[in-house]
């Protein structure tokens, strides 16, 4: 199906780019206490930055994201970036009003410095000689590419479920240069069940004969470890309803079981044409450093010594906090303990949960509630920093 958007609604056709530091002796510093240099970043903007450089928005992607947010690649580009209903002219995110950012986070595979990126020491993939990173890191790298757009203070950052994250961090490790935050089906911490699926995902990759250790960029890519991996994680996004919405007990192309194991289901079917597709696109080792990141991820450790009050004791800005009912991977209990924790410190808070039976993914699926609260905050934000009339 051709979802082409012509209208005028759309960013039209975008680029992507890349920034690359590092090279003059200033690498990066990560978590695990190694230094990585070069490193790149593959970004996309969209919009315009104005005179004074106050209209910034940075997007952060998801786990499995990429930095295009928006628009085409090309004339014949039959589909657009991942959050294009958000982003473009007159849309919540507007880029008649704002200048957006969106880069895709390091340990990616998408343009920016990964496990399968060469190490300049061997010239061949990193593999699982790459450095484990952390959500930290990734927004370390994501100031240092902000500084070299030239830019001081960010009008808002933005994004859900591992994107969330990192507007958290943002949020508290940069607090003088974030205006506003806008984390969406996210958490200051990931459950033990959030991290036991991510395991099973993990191990499944690892079990393909294929991984070889993570060295299989010339002997063949672990594909099936792979695809079951998607599979797992796939299901944590979705939400009971939804799947009986969807599938229920439907037989797929069948009339009646066929005692064997082939895919007699719709959801069975549909689970492992995500996975397979999945594969196209993704590479094996990159999922297994981005999810270990993801459960790294503890807000109240990181900036609070435990305490998540502490933690947002150091942020300044103002929050849009949204959780969605449906979601059983980041709880909406879990945004009401990161608001009663801003509320603590006095910060100005919203706090929405959604009705929306679609589960974790209802961050990226038309939701006309998550589109005018957004809308709404960005202009008040936007009407106190840049002027109501957003003049460029």
């Amino acid at each position: 199906m051709n979802t082409r958007d012509d209208s005028t609604s759309s960013v039209g056709q975008v680029r992507k780019q890349d920034f690359t530091f590092g090279e003059d002796g200033n690498e990066l510093t990560l978590d695990c206490g190694r230094t990585l240099a070069p490193v790149t970043l593959a970004y996309e903007t969209c919009g315009t930055l104005n005179a004074d450089r106050s209209n910034a928005i940075l997007v952060c992607h998801a786990l499995t994201g990429d930095s295009h947010v928006a628009g085409y690649y090309s004339p014949d580009d039959p589909k657009p970036g991942w959050w294009d209903r958000m982003v473009g002219p007159g849309k919540p995110i507007d880029t008649d009003k704002y200048f957006v950012i969106c880069s895709n986070v390091i340990g990616g595979c998408m343009g920016s410095t990964g496990p399968g990126s060469n190490n300049p020491l061997t010239a061949k993939p990193y593999a699982t000689n790459f450095p484990v990173v952390t959500i930290a890191d990734m927004v370390r790298c994501q100031r240092r590419l902000i500084d070299h757009l030239g830019i001081d203070t960010l009008l808002a950052v933005t994004g859900g479920s591992v994107g969330g994250m990192q507007v958290l961090d943002w949020s508290v490790r940069y607090p003088n240069r974030v205006r506003s935050a806008i984390p969406l089906a996210t958490t200051t911490k990931h459950s033990a069940q959030a991290i036991a699926f991510n395991e099973v995902a993990r191990q499944a990759i690892m079990a393909d004969p294929k991984w070889n250790g993570g060295d299989y960029y010339e002997s063949g890519r672990p594909e099936h470890g792979l695809a079951v991996a998607r599979m797992v994680g796939h299901i944590t996004y979705l939400s009971d309803e939804s799947m009986r919405h969807k599938f229920d007990r439907r037989l797929q192309d069948r009339c009646e079981l066929s005692f064997d194991f082939e895919a007699d289901f719709q959801v069975e079917s549909y689970l492992r044409y995500q996975g397979n597709k999945f594969v196209e696109r993704f590479d094996a080792n990159s999922f297994l450093y981005l999810t270990k990141a993801a459960d790294y991820f503890n807000l109240e450790n990181r900036h609070g010594n435990g305490s998540l009050v502490a933690a947002f004791s150091r942020a300044t800005c103002r929050y849009l906090v949204v959780s969605f009912t449906s979601d059983w991977l980041y709880p909406t209990y879990q945004s009401r303990t990161m608001v009663k924790a801003m509320k603590k410190n006095g910060l100005n808070v919203s706090f929405c949960e959604i009705e929306a039976p679609w589960g974790h993914d209802a961050f990226l699926l038309p939701n006309e509630r998550l589109s005018t609260l957004i809308r709404g905050f960005l202009d008040r934000v936007g009407n106190d920093v840049i002027g109501g009339d957003h003049a460029l």
